[in-house]
């Protein structure tokens, strides 16, 4: 990575960006070295952007009055969408990074087409309408290293890199798309959570998330049986029932730590065996420690104050 260290020299001190070019993609690195607000970004094609280092204020249509945006994140921009960046905490010492994939919409619909069998309910991917058009999501540990290896990949002079890449932007979009999946289908099970057998079982793991997940009850509430019920949640959610209540408590989790609530008490109410246990958990899905994003949250509420 000798290269890509070199390359990052700063030209400009806000969005220093360096790219490379891929098969219907391109990567970009971003490093902002001293504050500023009201940054534009304008995506031209479906744009991918994860936090890598720092802190930024995301402004959207939806989201006027900002939204943070911090590693382990990810936002995802529909063609044609603009949002404002503020970067508050960037120094030169400790740059604020956002690495970006833009990926064409040709290779988007190419892959949706290939999942539209196992998702059925997957709109067109060129409309990016499940939801708001600038996506907002924690991304996990494995697109986080998936992001790593991009990055590797578009700096490094490989005989198949071409091929590496489209491989590896193939795996990113298959995962924005779950997850996109994911995220609406959670939003209309507390809408209607007897609509089918699938919402079903995810409002019940929403709504029982303290408590050991029962597989038999799961399947009894949600009328399929155990092969069916895991093949529908590999399909269609990229995961197991019992990895997605992992991932709600996190998320639950981290709400309530931003709220000021103790730590050892959450992990218990929210059914870990012990708080070292939750702690582990919680620094390989967030990227941090629990404690450090409790600090975290404590250093933005006295920022809002002053």
């Amino acid at each position: 990575m000798k290269q890509l260290k070199r390359l990052r020299t700063p030209r400009t001190l806000i969005e220093n960006r360096i790219s490379f070019a891929g098969p219907s993609s391109e990567v970009s690195i971003y490093d902002t070295y001293e504050s500023a607000k009201r940054v534009r970004l304008d995506a031209g094609e479906l744009l991918f952007c994860g936090m890598m280092t720092g802190r930024k204020i995301m402004h959207s249509p939806n989201e006027p009055k900002g939204q943070e945006f911090l590693p382990h994140e990810s936002f995802i921009m529909a063609p044609g969408e603009v949002v404002a960046i503020d970067f508050p905490d960037a120094r030169r010492d400790q740059p604020t990074t956002c690495l970006t994939v833009e990926i064409s919409k040709d290779k988007v619909s190419r892959v949706s087409q290939r999942l539209s069998d196992s998702i059925p309910m997957l709109e067109s991917a060129n409309d990016w309408q499940f939801g708001c058009p600038v996506l907002h999501t924690h991304h996990s540990s494995e697109t986080q290293r998936l992001l790593n290896r991009l990055t590797k990949l578009f700096t490094e002079n490989h005989p198949d890199r071409d091929t590496l890449i489209d491989l590896n932007v193939s795996e990113l979009i298959i995962r924005m798309l779950r997850h996109k999946t994911r995220d609406f289908l959670l939003t209309y099970c507390s809408k209607d959570p007897e609509a089918n057998s699938l919402i079903a079982a995810l409002d019940w793991i929403n709504s029982t998330l303290s408590k050991p997940l029962d597989i038999d009850q799961l399947c009894r509430h949600a009328g399929m049986s155990r092969s069916r019920l895991y093949v529908e949640f590999k399909e269609k959610l990229g995961c197991s029932p019992v990895e997605l209540q992992q991932q709600l408590r996190l998320k639950r989790a981290a709400e309530r730590i931003r709220d000021g609530e103790s730590i050892t008490a959450i992990s218990y109410d929210l059914g870990f065996n012990n708080p070292s246990h939750f702690c582990y958990r919680f620094k390989n899905f967030f990227g941090c420690t629990a404690t450090e994003y409790k600090l975290r949250g404590n250093e933005e509420d006295i920022k809002s104050l002053s």
